[in-house]
């Protein structure tokens, strides 16, 4: 690879590599999204609930705001007992001495997956067109390949990170090991700024040369974190972190570890890796190569997209020109990438959000899959008549309903894009101000379309093993329950 490369880069290294891996991890994302919409929770404690009722004491808490965690509410815990650390806000009454102090009381939501969905769809759409490999773990988790998009040249000139060039390489911003600013580094804080900006929640960046390592690092500056792991580094920023901390390592793996002696990645990857087989199976060797920095698994997709879709964001505006320009520009993206991917589609549809963050979405099915770029536009421009005197702050296009199989595309003879088989434009979702949806069509083979996000991955897709298991039940501690789980 040209260019300048940091000290101490090999790339015979265990860890030393060319790859670019971002792991990208939501802060507390389901209290974000009500802070989204709720812009006056700020900065309180929220506990947002599953099974859980306004004003009630039953349920489980999804997710805890870093302000809730602080009173020592945690995921998974009964919401009867979150409340008794961090009482209802809304039952303190500072005229009453035996009401709870209101400055230690907390807001209780109950969850409200819709919302979340439209949100995440945001969030991934910013990801899909920052990487062209992604893997989506879950609604607020995915691990992006970006090689081909950065490197981990120095920031700044072509110079290699030690050599002089009259002022030395640029500092790093980033939390981490990273000395030098590097491309890596400043495309990280791009993608962390375009989910900020385009979907309006946090999000923590982990930047290393492989998943693993990756993982670790967007866990090691919540919330709101960016820190950067270069090769050469990885062993040295592995090795003082408790064994918990390791990519694979749940509660389990680490008593066992514990009972060896082993407390650290620093003893894990000293640990001889034959006695590691023997406590704990394949799974041990795996471990002892992760804690050295060493893994060589790819980023690989989790499956087929159900969907392709591109959105932009502007400054609000009703103005029918600005509208129908961006949402031109978007179809033939979309249309472009779908011809790309070799795939048909059997659904057209928009997504106009009107200020502060009323997301609608509307789509239209066809009578087949087709690979028609103007019929994109055609139909995008009719759904889009029903917001012509309305001020959106965001448009979407997207094809869904994709069919990759190598056959004919169905002949639309006769097919009126003003008409469709939807009928009266499709509507596909509706959300109100309050953020709820409500389902008012069926594709063609009767499916609702309420789903702008596309592409979650099954059970199976996510390939849910023994050991992932184990990390998510030690993860969704410090987390939260995710759409796949609770879905």
């Amino acid at each position: 690879m040209a260019g300048g490369t940091l000290p101490g880069t090999a790339t015979d290294e265990a860890d030393g590599s060319d790859r670019v891996v971002f792991h990208v991890d939501m802060d507390c994302f389901y209290a974000s999204c009500e802070r989204l919409r709720r812009p006056e929770l700020a900065g309180e404690p929220v506990v947002v609930g599953m099974g859980y009722e306004e004003g009630e004491t039953i349920g489980a808490v999804a997710t805890a705001s870093y302000e809730a965690r602080a009173f020592g509410v945690e995921s998974a815990m009964p919401i009867s007992e979150a409340l008794d650390l961090l009482p209802r806000r809304a039952d303190a009454d500072p005229d009453d001495p035996d009401a709870p102090d209101p400055e230690a009381a907390g807001r209780y939501l109950p969850v409200d997956l819709d919302f979340y969905k439209a949100v995440a769809g945001d969030v991934k759409a910013v990801l899909r067109d920052c990487a062209d490999t992604l893997r989506e773990v879950s609604v607020d988790e995915a691990y992006l390949d970006v090689t081909d998009r950065t490197a981990w040249d120095v920031a700044g000139g072509s110079a290699a990170a030690g050599e002089s060039d009259g002022g030395g390489p640029p500092p790093s911003a980033a939390a981490g090991p990273a000395e030098a600013r590097t491309l890596a580094e400043g495309y990280a804080r791009h993608v962390k700024e375009r989910i900020e900006r385009e979907a309006g929640v946090p999000a923590s960046v982990g930047v290393a040369p492989n998943m693993s390592t990756a993982k670790v690092a967007s866990d090691a500056d919540k919330p709101d974190g960016l820190v950067v792991v270069p090769p050469g580094a990885v062993e040295s920023f592995l090795a003082p972190l408790p064994t918990a901390e390791i990519h694979g390592v749940g509660p389990v793996t680490e008593r066992t570890l514990a009972e060896m002696g082993i407390e650290t990645a620093a003893d894990l990857a000293a640990a001889d890796p034959d006695r590691l087989a023997d406590e704990l199976g394949e799974r041990g060797p795996e471990l002892h190569r992760r804690a050295r920095g060493d893994d060589d698994r790819e980023v690989t997709p989790t499956g087929l997209p159900k969907s392709l879709s591109r959105e932009s964001s502007l400054s609000p505006t009703a103005d029918e020109g600005t509208k129908r320009e961006t949402v031109a520009a978007l179809a033939a993206d979309v249309a472009r990438r779908t011809r790309e991917r070799g795939c048909l589609y059997r659904t057209i549809g928009i997504k106009a959000v009107q200020p502060p963050y009323d997301v609608n979405t509307r789509a239209r099915s066809l009578p087949g899959p087709v690979d028609d770029p103007d019929l994109v536009e055609s139909v995008a421009f009719d759904l889009l008549d029903e917001f012509a005197d309305d001020r959106v702050r965001k448009l979407g296009v997207r094809v869904s309903n994709l069919d990759f199989a190598e056959s004919d595309q169905s002949t639309l003879g006769g097919f009126d894009a003003g008409e469709g088989t939807g009928g009266g434009g499709g509507t596909a979702s509706d959300r109100g101000r309050e953020g709820r949806t409500r389902s008012v069509a069926t594709d063609g083979d009767g499916g609702k379309l309420t789903d702008w996000v596309g592409g979650e991955p099954s059970a199976g897709d996510r390939g849910e093993t023994d050991e992932s298991r184990d990390r998510r039940a030690s993860e969704r501690g410090e987390g939260q329950a995710s759409l796949g789980e609770w879905g």
